[in-house]
């Protein structure tokens, strides 16, 4: 997967928590959509939870316009190998998928903002040391943008050929930052985007060295970002060195999992205060690159193709998706299992819930 740079038009700016509305750190508040919304929200939340349509299973929908969770639906069996199925509600936890790759953002910038890691500086990843390396030209900001020239193949299917499944699930597991960093240079250091999941997990080794190994690192996560937001629900899985698989492993709630996309749509403050770096969101939604499947990349967000209300996204496998329309004060996230096949019809879901509440088919 590749892609190319990209222009970057004005960014929208992000609405403050309204003043009527609790910040949701220990329960959420509730209230309605809009009178004019109503009826077509009822429909699109109808098609995204029909398990026999095209988006197939779907868990679960938070909708928060406002700073109100609006509406919200959960339905299904969450299976399990080791115990029987469990019914979805919202106490369930749920898998991010890549979704974990916009928190690590998050982490990166409480770093950042404390001067304990530098943007330009060369990563420090021990398997590029060597003097004649050219991979030491590496910086943070190229892993976040995706734009670090490594050789890795994220393809989800193909395991002959999946760098991605090899590091998740085969030999490169038990060290998934060691396995993505051992890769050779296929572009010079950013010449060209590169969607990988080995990126992730080799910025999160960067993480580690930083803050700490095993509980450390959890504890970490908990302290500095789970907490603050109330993300009682949110476990972080970590590889057997102790570092975060930050490509793809968070489990919490669909409400816990808005709570930190209203972090993002409140450009990083929480009750008042700023957990994450001034200008650090616009740093992540910034668009740098175009990827041609999946449309405009930033710094570990997504962008939306078309879009002019400033729409952004985490995203992960098989739709998991938190979406923010900063114009609207709207985030919606979707929790599921839908086949890359109809992955189209998923973005048409999410455009039109954006529609939805701006009242304009033309976005």
């Amino acid at each position: 997967m590749s892609g190319a740079d990209a222009p970057n038009p004005v960014l929208v700016p992000l609405p403050p928590q309204p003043d009527e509305a609790p910040w949701p750190t220990d329960q959420w508040p509730v209230g309605e959509p809009p009178a004019a919304v109503k009826e077509e929200l009822a429909r699109l939340l109808d098609r995204v939870c029909d398990d026999g349509g095209p988006l197939a299973r779907t868990y679960a929908v938070v909708v928060v316009h406002r700073g109100r969770v609006v509406a919200e639906r959960y339905q299904g069996q969450l299976e399990h190998f080791d115990r029987p199925p469990e019914r979805v509600t919202e106490r369930t936890a749920l898998l991010s998928w890549s979704m974990a790759k916009s928190m690590l953002h998050a982490v990166v910038g409480l770093l950042v903002g404390e001067g304990r890691l530098d943007l330009s500086a060369p990563a420090d990843v021990p398997e590029w040391s060597a003097p004649d390396d050219p991979r030491r030209a590496i910086t943070l900001h190229h892993l976040l943008a995706m734009r670090d020239g490594l050789a890795f193949v994220e393809d989800y299917v193909d395991d002959r050929i999946s760098d991605v499944i090899r590091m998740l699930f085969g030999e490169g597991q038990d060290d998934m930052a060691h396995f993505a960093a051992d890769r050779p240079l296929a572009a010079a250091p950013g010449a060209r985007f590169n969607y990988s999941s080995g990126t992730s997990n080799i910025i999160s080794s960067v993480v580690a060295r930083v803050v700490g190994h095993g509980e450390a690192y959890a504890a970490f996560l908990r302290a500095r970002l789970f907490e603050p937001l109330g993300m009682r629900s949110a476990v972080p899985e970590l590889d057997a060195t102790g570092t975060w698989v930050a490509s793809s492993y968070v489990r919490a709630t669909a409400r816990d999992f808005a709570r930190f996309g209203l972090l993002y749509l409140r450009d990083g403050i929480w009750e008042g205060r700023r957990l994450l770096p001034e200008g650090w969101v616009d740093y992540g939604r910034a668009i740098l690159s175009v990827d041609p499947e999946d449309g405009p990349y930033g710094a570990h967000w997504w962008g939306v193709a078309g879009d002019t209300l400033g729409t952004f996204r985490a995203s992960g496998y098989e739709g998991q998706s938190i979406t923010i329309c900063p114009t609207l004060d709207l985030v919606v996230v979707r929790l599921g299992k839908t086949p890359a096949a109809h992955y189209p019809e998923l973005t048409q879901w999410r455009r039109d819930m954006v529609r939805a509440f701006s009242g304009d088919s033309s976005e």
